[in-house]
């Protein structure tokens, strides 16, 4: 009895908070569902109608940020007035993400569209959620379609991958992703790096193994939950936007990107190096500037009484 006892504490004890944001999710979806019946709207989900429902839930988490992780948000100056696309970091739970979301609406009550995952689609019982909120599936004429009607649209290229596997070391993982590059010079906007400083300090993931690794690359499906819920500090960092460049090819967008680790150290030249290498390039330079390597969950907790940056 004592034995299980203690494993249960301890599975509580690193799954509660994780749990807890499952819960509110869900929560929030039923409250949703409320107010459509209850007022009977039949409105499309990202029109103003939504917006007192979409403020409440944004003052709801933005409360949670500031609790939980003293969250801070910096550089919204260097976000554009119309269109443009954000990428960022993908921490094992995106609630820096969310945190952002809903600052960046209650500040400038702006809606970002944010890409996620297909198999947050196939998640029951949060559909309406989803659609209040902006989340989309990540296919090339939906972002564009929410380019051309002025929003910004928040991608992350490592996506489910990147949180899984990468960890305290903030290694990026993005592949051969380069479809969100394509679609900033079919759009003909500006790509803005993103990052959350001590996102893999909050949450984290069991440690890589190869059968974990061959699951998700044959399913595609996130099977290792995560863990932790610590409250270190948050302050994402919104860096200066990489502007449209005319001249760039998509021939030379796959050729320009090939190697990043050769040119983390060269100055960059806008217009003369793609998208897609200018974007890692830029991400990688705020994770360098504003997170110690390898993150430390105790240093991370001191930040919270760290004021020089606030």
């Amino acid at each position: 009895v004592v034995i299980f006892a203690l494993m249960m504490s301890a599975i509580l004890f690193f799954f509660i908070v994780p749990l807890t944001i499952v819960f509110f999710i869900y929560l929030a979806n039923i409250l949703l569902l409320i107010y459509q019946r209850n007022s009977e709207v039949k409105a499309d989900p990202l029109s103003d109608v939504w917006d007192n429902a979409r403020k409440t839930l944004a003052s709801f988490w933005d409360i949670c940020a500031r609790i939980w992780h003293g969250y801070e948000l910096h550089g919204v100056e260097n976000l554009p007035e119309g269109a443009g696309i954000l990428v960022y970091y993908h921490g094992a739970i995106p609630i820096d993400h969310l945190y952002f979301l809903s600052r960046l609406f209650l500040w400038k009550k702006r809606l970002c569209m944010s890409v996620a995952d297909h198999f947050v689609f196939r998640l029951p019982g949060i559909k309406l959620l989803l659609a209040v909120s902006g989340i989309m599936p990540g296919t090339r004429e939906e972002c564009l379609s929410a380019l051309r009607k002025g929003h910004l649209v928040s991608i992350s290229p490592g996506g489910v991958r990147e949180a899984l596997f990468s960890d305290e070391s903030y290694q990026l993982m993005w592949g051969n992703r380069k479809g969100f590059a394509q679609v900033a010079i079919d759009a003909k906007v500006p790509i803005i790096p993103m990052y959350t400083q001590n996102v893999r300090e909050a949450y984290r993931m069991f440690k890589e193994t190869r059968f974990l690794r061959q699951l998700y690359e044959s399913t595609r499906l996130p099977f290792t939950p995560p863990y932790g819920g610590i409250p270190v500090k948050f302050r994402t960092y919104i860096g200066e936007p990489i502007p449209y460049d005319p001249n760039i090819s998509t021939e030379e967008l796959v050729e320009k990107s090939q190697c990043l680790s050769c040119l983390l150290h060269k100055q960059i030249h806008k217009g003369q190096l793609s998208f897609l290498f200018q974007t890692k390039t830029a991400v990688q330079a705020l994770i360098d500037k504003h997170q110690r390597i390898p993150g430390s969950i105790w240093k991370a907790l001191l930040d919270r009484f760290d004021a020089k940056k606030k």
